[in-house]
């Protein structure tokens, strides 16, 4: 199955706040591996482009919670400084929607 990049909703401050930040008390583990792709909350847009685009690899059903139907979507970014990095994404469908919601990512192991 393939989520609809084009319709996904990716919330600005998740990726600031959270992804980015590393004051976060949760997201500034994640934060320094984003940033150490050259992602900086201050151009939050390329990372949801990007994210979007891993959006183009294949969702699998990763569980289903009140709130709707999660996947997980696994591919590669290649950050504004050049390096790569294997990602896993997190996504939600809510339950009467459609569009998929972008919940978190973390460096693929």
């Amino acid at each position: 199955m393939f989520l609809d990049a084009a319709a996904a909703i990716v919330s600005a401050d998740k990726l600031r706040e959270y992804l980015l930040s590393s004051a976060h008390p949760i997201g500034r583990y994640k934060s320094t591996f984003f940033r150490s792709l050259g992602y900086a909350p201050e151009q939050w847009q390329v990372l949801e482009r990007d994210l979007r685009a891993v959006l183009s690899n294949e969702a699998q059903p990763s569980g289903v919670t009140k709130y709707g139907q999660k996947f997980t979507v696994r591919g590669a970014l290649s950050g504004p400084n050049g390096r790569s990095a294997g990602i896993v994404s997190i996504w939600i469908i809510l339950v009467g929607e459609t569009a998929p919601r972008f919940v978190t990512a973390y460096p693929e192991e």
